[in-house]
């Protein structure tokens, strides 16, 4: 059961995040600094992901 809360608390988070890159993305000047660490902590928490799902 923690398994499955935690890897449902990832998917949370890292859809939050996919929300948040593409509402920076219309803006009219994307900040790219943000665009890039909000790229950089998907990844990260993709990484996640899986690294639970094979534990």
């Amino acid at each position: 059961m923690a398994v499955e809360s935690h890897l449902l608390e990832l998917r949370n988070r890292h859809h939050k995040i996919d929300r948040e890159i593409k509402q920076e993305m219309k803006s009219p000047l994307p900040d790219t600094l943000r665009l890039s660490m909000l790229k950089r902590k998907k990844l990260q928490i993709k990484d996640q992901i899986i690294a639970a799902k094979t534990a």
